[in-house]
């Protein structure tokens, strides 16, 4: 096994350990039929992966003004999910619902993905 797989793998089994589960939860809308002048239902698809959610630091929040109060930092492990979250991702925690914020960062040395860091707002 490579370097990088093996931190991956290290990553998740820590966020496993110390984290908790996040369900991230795509929509995608209905097809609208000209013939019947109706729309078809939206598809949900969800994804269980393992986070750790966060404040920022009060220096993030000097650096920053995109940070708005309430906002959270979501470190999401890379192993073991099906698709990355997107931006249009919603992640559900301990039942709450959270919007992605751009910019989604990859943790991604040599082209292995380690950590999705993720700004999130309720």
């Amino acid at each position: 096994m490579a370097f990088y797989d093996e931190m991956a793998v290290m990553a998740l089994e820590l966020i496993t350990e110390f984290g908790q589960p996040v369900t991230f939860r795509d929509t995608v809308k209905g097809v609208y039929d000209p013939g019947t002048g109706k729309t078809g239902p939206d598809t949900v698809t969800e994804r269980t992966a393992q986070g750790i959610l966060l404040d920022f630091t009060g220096q993030e929040f000097q650096t920053n003004s995109l940070i708005k109060v309430g906002d959270k930092k979501l470190k999401i492990a890379a192993s073991g999910l099906t698709a990355p979250p997107t931006l249009l991702s919603k992640a559900v925690i301990q039942g709450k619902t959270w919007s992605i914020i751009p910019p989604l960062k990859e943790i991604n040395p040599a082209g292995t993905p380690l950590l999705y860091e993720l700004q999130v707002r309720s």
